[in-house]
C-alpha cells in the first residue's frame, strides 16, 4: 500500500519519518514520503508500470510524482473528486496524451491489446451504424496492416455479442437502443479490441438499478476469466465490492492500494455504512438481461 502526497511525489530518503501502519490515512503533502508497499499479494506480471508520474491539464499539473503498477489479472477502480486528474490518467496509460514528466511503461502488453469502453455522449448514441457495425469496428484495433478486418473479425464480434446477450440486435440500428442495450453493445466492441485489458471510464452513468447490477457482475465475471480490469468510476461502493485494488486520487495525496487497505481507512467508512444498493442477488436482471459466458475473445 501506498499513501504519499501527489505534490511531491518523493520516495522516502534517510531521517524521514514514515508514519505506522494505522496512520496511513493521514499521509499527506505535509509529510512528502512514500511508504512502500505492505502487499502480501504473491507476485503477478506486471503489464503497467506508472513512475513518478506529472501529467498537466491547459498548461496546470493535475498529477504529480504518481507512481503504481497494474498486474494481471487486477481489478483495479480509479476514484477521486472531481477535477483530481482520474481522466487525464486513463488518456495517458491509453497513450493519448504525453507525461509532463517521468514515464509509463508497458510490460509484456502492446496498446492494440486494449480494449477501451469510453463515457458516453449525446454524438456517441446518435451514431448511424447498425449493432454488428459497431461491435465489428473493435475488431479494427488488433488490425495492423491498415483499416482491414481480419478474416476472423466476424467471429470474433459474433462470439462478443453472444456473450452479452446481444446477437439478437445486430441488424438495429445503434441510435435506436435503450441506454443500457447500447452500453452492452460498446462493451461487446470493447472486446473485441481487447485481448489483456479492459479500461472503462465511468461504465454505469446513466444506467438503472438492475443494468448497474448486471454490467458489474459481467465486470467481474470477465476479470474471473482472465481480463485485467482498470475503471475510472464515481461508484466508490460498488468499487469496493468488485474491485481487488483502489486507486484514489484527492489534490491533496494518493492512495494505491488493495482493497481491504482502502477500506480500514476513516475515508471508506461512510461507502461501507450506507444502505445497500442494487446487486446481482436482490434485483431483477436488467432490460434484455445477460450473463457474461466467459471464453476466449479471438
Amino acid at each position: 500500500m501506498s499513501f504519499f502526497s501527489k505534490k511531491t511525489g518523493k520516495s522516502p530518503s534517510h531521517g524521514q519519518k514514515i508514519p505506522p501502519a494505522g496512520a496511513w490515512g493521514h499521509y499527506n503533502k505535509k509529510q512528502g514520503a512514500k511508504p512502500q508497499s505492505a502487499d502480501t499479494e504473491a507476485h503477478k506480471e506486471v503489464l503497467i508500470s506508472v513512475e513518478e508520474l506529472v501529467l498537466s491539464y491547459e498548461g496546470r499539473a493535475v498529477i504529480e510524482g504518481l507512481s503504481f503498477n497494474i498486474e494481471a489479472g487486477d481489478y483495479l477502480c480509479v476514484i477521486g473528486e472531481n477535477g483530481s486528474g482520474k481522466s487525464t490518467l486513463m488518456n495517458a496509460l491509453l497513450g493519448i496524451i504525453k507525461p509532463t514528466a517521468g514515464r509509463i511503461r508497458y510490460h509484456h502488453l502492446a496498446r492494440n491489446q486494449i480494449g477501451v469502453l469510453p463515457q458516453q455522449t449525446p454524438v456517441q448514441n446518435d451514431f448511424p451504424a447498425t449493432v454488428r457495425e459497431v461491435v465489428t469496428a473493435g475488431c479494427l484495433a488488433r488490425a495492423n496492416k491498415g483499416p482491414f478486418l481480419a478474416k476472423d473479425s466476424k467471429q470474433i464480434a459474433f462470439t462478443n455479442m453472444e456473450k452479452l446477450g446481444i446477437t439478437a440486435l445486430e441488424g438495429r440500428p445503434f441510435r435506436e437502443l435503450s441506454g443500457g442495450q447500447r452500453q452492452r453493445v460498446l462493451i461487446a466492441r470493447a472486446l473485441c479490441a481487447a485481448d489483456k485489458m479492459l479500461v472503462l471510464d465511468e461504465p454505469v452513468t446513466g444506467l438503472d438499478p438492475a443494468t448497474t447490477a448486471d454490467i458489474y457482475t459481467l465486470f467481474r465475471d470477465m476479470n474471473s476469466s482472465g481480463m485485467t480490469v482498470v475503471s475510472v468510476t464515481h461508484d466508490v461502493k460498488s468499487a469496493l465490492k468488485y474491485s481487488n485494488k483502489i486507486l484514489r486520487i484527492n489534490k491533496d495525496s494518493v492512495f494505491f492500494g488493495t482493497v481491504e487497505e482502502y477500506a480500514a481507512l476513516p475515508e471508506a467508512l461512510r461507502y461501507l455504512t450506507e444502505e445497500p444498493e442494487a446487486t446481482e442477488s436482490n434485483v431483477l436482471y436488467g432490460e434484455g438481461g445477460f450473463r457474461y459466458n466467459g471464453g476466449d475473445d479471438q
